[in-house]
């Protein structure tokens, strides 16, 4: 009754809007230049084993792993995660993608502030992701409004976990840029703007997480003010 009606589709539908367009520009990006061979004709898992070398990396490990664009780098074990589609295949998104994931391996050696705070942050999210709404829920129907925004309050770390992640996924970015025209994997205009339109796509989805966190929480806000005022 409370979190699936009219108003929560007013707020949430302009994020599921946008969730929809980012993720079907990021898809466009990606399979177009997936298609676009590096002039270095390095696939994604040699070009970030040059990186690994170029860097002074030597501790950090690239490894396979299933899906479609799941590609990640644990700081846990040091290890690169790349999904057969970058790694196995020499193109310009591939170099792109195993680049970005490079710079937070790069982040993770330098002890990169915003990394570590939003690595900190990872088990008040996990944890506040459950127990927030279960409190505005509970503190709603038992007409206890401290308990309830108390859940908002605690619900807030998935906005506050999405804001800090910009800065480390934007530095990522910037970094795989630079190391890969640095290291000669890119070499051409057109390259230059394959990657850039592959990276900055992706970035539009942490905008568009960020965004939807947002809306979210702005909708618990007017819920519990709402039933305040009603109480």
């Amino acid at each position: 009754m409370y979190f699936f009606n009219s108003t929560y589709m007013i707020y949430m539908i302009p994020a599921f809007i946008l969730m929809a367009l980012t993720s079907w520009y990021v898809k466009s990006a990606y399979n177009k230049w997936s298609r676009v061979q590096a002039s270095s004709r390095l696939t994604g898992q040699q070009a970030a084993q040059r990186l690994i070398m170029a860097g002074n990396l030597s501790g950090v490990q690239v490894a396979g792993t299933a899906g479609n664009l799941t590609d990640h780098y644990d700081p846990r074990n040091k290890t690169l995660y790349l999904s057969q589609g970058v790694a196995n295949v020499a193109s310009v998104a591939s170099v792109a993608v195993a680049a970005h994931e490079l710079g937070h391996a790069m982040q993770d050696a330098e002890g990169y502030f915003p990394l570590r705070f939003r690595s900190a942050l990872v088990p008040m999210v996990n944890i506040g992701s459950n127990l927030g709404w279960i409190l505005i829920m509970a503190g709603l129907l038992l007409n206890l409004t401290q308990l309830a925004w108390v859940g908002v309050m605690i619900f807030a770390g998935g906005a506050v976990f999405a804001l800090a992640t910009l800065p480390v996924e934007f530095n990522a970015s910037a970094r795989a840029k630079q190391l890969l025209v640095q290291t000669g994997i890119i070499q051409t205009d057109d390259e230059r703007r394959g990657v850039n339109s592959v990276l900055n796509a992706a970035a539009l989805t942490y905008v568009a997480g960020l965004v939807t966190a947002i809306l979210q929480l702005l909708y618990y806000v007017s819920l519990v003010g709402g039933g305040r005022r009603r109480g």
